[in-house]
């Protein structure tokens, strides 16, 4: 990796471009599922490259290649500068960079057990052990247990002298149960949809999930949704755990404040954003207890690192403060033109991919409240959990989020169990109306499906999420 990074560097110099950075990526992972009693899929997966990105008269230019000889190296900064000529001879404006400065660092994931050196049979035993405990209801008529992980090992350098080494490993695991009665069929998942949960750690954290101790409580509440009642329909007090909300936080907050999309960058493939730069520091956007941060730094997020692709140190960046929009993500070349410096959000889908904004790790902070103050002060309510369905339009306004599993509040008290519940609300009115936010079930939420960019980049990010309370929510059944 050494060697041919800085064989990159010194022949795009000698090339005479502007700036230079390359990322030498070597990438492995395993993925496990068994449904059923079966083994689904075993996948193991290996790949490693170089990504190489040139300014050259006021343009970008980015090629990577799999093969990591210098001809080949040479030839790719060739057709990068071509690129970046291209690019410029088009814009329509100047590029304006924050500044870069030289950074030497090394990062690596904090584990106790690295998860590649676990034996597949012990990873195996505890899935399969899952998975029977799933099938002990027999109107479970599908079981699924999933295993997951990865680790990269990136190096970085560029033209004013970079060098930086990041190895991140990500781990996570998940049960599913799908019961039917022949007439319906409904879903409970641990620790969340998405094949579980995820996180920046060793094996310890799959152990740590109890995967085989909650199978029967999510076997049984799959079994019990088939003759609970449908949610009933109208506008309510809403109740939603850190599992829903986290979802909430990713669709209505996190891509409405890439910059990127807010600068209509990504109009023609993915969306725009309803927080337009017009807003920043004056649209009030939830209610005053409402803090959302983007924080690259947090333990164990999925979207932690220390610097970013561009070289930038991660950072943790304020996006809402008592409710009023005050912070995006950006890059280098998204941020001056809104006066700001980048914070630090640049990342790419493994060495084959531009960087580009992305979410980090974006949360909502914890507030004053335990779950039980905020359900026994809830006189009538609704409380939902479990990621089920979701729809937001291309400027993350409107939106529509199904849930697993739902329990009316009474008085304080959850009475009856609910089936197929909605919501639906847009971002600004939903988030106005929160009145109350826990602080003792605050957790990271591990997303491993966040797209976005063309070509498509899927990537892994987390959010804090506790459960919270939102005031005269359009509720309905599904």
């Amino acid at each position: 990796m050494e060697h041919i990074a800085k064989f990159a560097i010194q022949e795009a110099e000698n090339l005479g471009v502007e700036y230079m950075d390359v990322r030498v990526s070597q990438f492995i992972k395993e993925e496990i599922e068994i449904h059923n009693g079966e083994l689904e899929k075993l996948l193991y997966h290996e790949d490693q490259g170089i990504g190489i990105r040139v300014l050259v008269e006021g343009g970008w230019g980015f090629v990577s290649t799999p093969k990591h000889c210098e001809q080949e190296v040479r030839k790719c900064i060739v057709q990068a500068i071509e690129l970046a000529k291209a690019s410029g001879s088009v814009r329509q404006e100047n590029l304006a960079l924050s500044p870069i400065e030289k950074a030497v660092a090394e990062y690596r994931t904090s584990l106790k057990r690295d998860p590649f050196d676990v034996p597949l049979a012990e990873k195996m035993e505890l899935l399969e052990q899952a998975n029977a405990a799933l099938r002990v209801q027999p109107e479970v008529t599908v079981a699924k247990s999933m295993m997951y992980m990865h680790r990269e090992e990136k190096l970085f350098l560029n033209s004013v002298g970079s060098h930086i080494y990041q190895e991140t490993t990500v781990v996570g695991a998940g049960i599913q149960a799908i019961a039917s009665d022949g007439k319906d069929v409904q879903v409970r998942s641990y620790p969340n949809t998405f094949q579980g949960n995820f996180q920046q750690s060793g094996y310890e954290y799959i152990e740590g999930l109890g995967l085989v101790d909650e199978a029967e409580r999510v076997a049984q509440e799959a079994v019990q949704l088939l003759q609970a009642d449908d949610c009933p329909e109208g506008v309510q007090t809403l109740i939603l755990h850190g599992s829903q909300l986290a979802l909430q936080i990713h669709e209505s907050c996190g891509h409405a404040v890439e910059l990127d999309r807010a600068l209509g960058e990504e109009s023609g493939f993915v969306g725009e954003s309803f927080l337009t730069s017009d807003c920043l520091d004056h649209f009030q956007y939830g209610s005053e207890i409402v803090h959302l941060t983007a924080d690259a730094t947090t333990e164990g997020g999925v979207g932690t690192y220390l610097y970013d692709d561009e070289g930038i140190a991660a950072q943790r960046t304020p996006l809402v403060e008592d409710g009023k929009f005050v912070g995006y993500l950006s890059g280098r070349d998204t941020a001056p033109r809104i006066h700001k410096e980048s914070s630090g959000a640049m990342r790419a889908v493994g060495w084959q991919n531009v960087p580009i904004v992305r979410m980090t790790n974006v949360h909502l902070e914890p507030g004053d409240f335990t779950v039980d103050e905020i359900i026994s002060t809830t006189e009538s309510g609704i409380y939902m959990e479990g990621i089920k369905s979701w729809s937001i339009d291309d400027i993350r306004y409107n939106f529509q989020f199904g849930c697993e599993i739902a329990w009316e509040i009474r008085d304080g008290k959850r009475i009856r169990m609910l089936k197929n519940p909605f919501y639906t609300s847009n971002s600004p009115e939903f988030w106005s109306q929160c009145d109350a936010i826990a602080h003792d079930d605050w957790q990271l939420w591990g997303v491993p499906n966040c797209g976005k960019g063309e070509p498509f980049q899927t990537i892994f990010v987390s959010h804090g999420a506790s459960t919270a309370r939102f005031r005269q929510v359009q509720i309905g059944v599904s």
